[in-house]
């Protein structure tokens, strides 16, 4: 929006600006933050005197315990008003803000309640100011990466979902300020400042890194509770484990009226552990997408691949089959395909390697399938069967080993799509880079290693298959 000076000038005492640096190390949005616990006690929620907020965690900014702290101790507990949150079926904090948040996407979800924030930032009077001047001034998404350390992710998946968010920040600064163009000030939703693409993209940040989705009060179909995005002051500085101490436990209606959120010890707490949530199950891409950061030997990291019967054909000559029917299945074989929706009207060809599956199984059962040729043999299995890799050889050793021989060359086709090898990248790496490059370059060489892991499995479970293979099995 293209606002006078004076206009910004007369609103001074009312607004604070929105500014974004780059600092290597983000610092917080205000010098001198309010004390947030204070603050949260203030406002009749309760936090543990031995829970502590430090800058020295081996995760950055966290929470820490001062003293042993048992199991099923609680730890914080949050009133209902405390929690930040946007529900577009709730009286707004401004009609203006509620139709621009019903022009973002339902996969951007951290926009809509990402306008609320950046509203109250805005507001010098802010309830919440407390809170939010808390937060980080910068964040290590790759949204704010230098265009050579997005390129340099190397993987194509992650760098569409980076492009897509970026495209959408720039196209939505514009219909911001088209929309706001001729609004009066004292209607204004951000106080009459300009909001751009940086700033959207911070407040995006802000709650994709921070928010949790707890029960609202609408009750929807079926007699359960909507999912409603809210940022939980204090509650959000725990850091990301898969192996938690603490646990966040929503109060069920008529239990305790002041409570709404708290979070619970799940272990022992030790002195000086820091507070650790589980995020979720989530693979590499989502956690350097939406948080920032990236797992080192994360079980639930993937590749993703396009089901092509091209490239399939290519990986089991490869791995030893004279004449593959992946390009030319036959009619049983194609009606199986579109069970698995990788054949059909409207197939979903994506498919994955890695994770707690090792090979995902549509894809695997679809190989099992199609290297078999012999329909009263697959007919004998149902598809369940096929899918699943603890299935030991349903379709018999040798067509295991080539089915497991087809996807450890697709392994070696993945693994030649990136342009440096892990070696190359570890390299880089002790030479010293910018955080964001480090980022970028850790998150591929986990990629890699993924890869690797699951072509190492999978050599090992050929090598136990080719032990047991008599001349009457092949």
């Amino acid at each position: 929006m293209a606002t006078s000076k004076l206009a910004i000038t007369s609103l001074a005492a009312h607004i604070r600006p929105f500014t974004c640096s780059a600092a290597s190390q983000p610092s917080r949005l205000a010098p001198h933050p309010p004390d947030l616990v204070r603050w949260i006690k203030r406002e009749g929620g309760f936090v543990h005197h031995a829970v502590k907020l430090s800058q020295d965690t081996p995760f950055g900014i966290g929470l820490i315990s001062t003293e042993q702290i048992a199991q099923g101790t609680d730890l914080i507990s949050l009133p209902p008003h405390v929690p930040l949150r946007f529900r577009s079926d709730e009286t707004a904090p401004s009609p203006l803000l509620a139709a621009l948040a019903r022009r973002v996407p339902e996969e951007l979800w951290a926009m809509k309640l990402g306008l609320r924030l950046l509203q109250e930032r805005a507001n010098a009077d802010s309830f919440w100011w407390p809170y939010i001047s808390n937060l980080p001034e910068t964040y290590t998404v790759p949204i704010f990466f230098p265009g050579e350390d997005i390129k340099n992710l190397q993987y194509a998946p992650l760098l569409h979902q980076v492009n897509k968010r970026c495209r959408f920040l720039l196209d939505f600064e514009r219909e911001i300020r088209q929309t706001l163009e001729d609004v009066k000030a004292s209607d204004h939703p951000f106080s009459g400042q300009d909001v751009n693409a940086s700033a959207l993209g911070w407040t995006m940040s802000a709650v994709s890194t921070r928010a949790f989705r707890l029960h609202g009060n609408r009750k929807v179909r079926g007699g359960s509770s909507d999912h409603v995005p809210m940022m939980l002051p204090l509650i959000d500085m725990c850091n990301h484990s898969f192996s938690p101490n603490v646990k966040i436990i929503q109060e069920q209606d008529g239990s305790d009226s002041n409570t709404l959120v708290k979070v619970v010890a799940e272990t022992q707490v030790k002195e000086n552990d820091p507070l650790l949530l589980n995020y979720g199950c989530l693979s590499n891409d989502f956690f350097l997408l939406d948080y920032g950061f990236v797992i080192e030997s994360n079980p639930y990291d993937t590749i993703e691949l396009k089901y092509d019967e091209g490239l399939l054909d290519a990986a089991s000559m490869a791995a030893g089959v004279a004449s593959p029917k992946f390009s030319s299945p036959a009619p049983w074989q194609h009606q199986l395909l579109s069970q698995l929706n990788l054949a059909g009207k409207m197939p979903n060809l994506k498919v994955t390697i890695g994770g707690q599956d090792t090979v995902e199984g549509r894809l695997l059962a679809a190989i099992r399938i199609l290297l078999s040729g012999e329909l009263v043999e697959v007919e004998k299995h149902d598809l369940e069967t096929l899918k699943s890799l603890s299935s030991t050889a349903p379709l018999g050793i040798a067509n295991e080993i080539v089915a497991f021989r087809t996807v450890i060359a697709l392994c070696v086709i993945a693994l030649s799509h990136f342009p440096t090898k892990i070696m190359e990248d570890e390299g880089i790496l002790k030479q010293g880079v910018s955080d964001t490059a480090e980022l970028s370059i850790k998150y591929r060489i986990q990629k890699k290693s993924m890869i690797i892991d699951v072509m190492k499995d999978l050599t090992r479970r050929v090598k136990l298959l080719s032990a047991q293979e008599t001349p009457s099995a092949s």
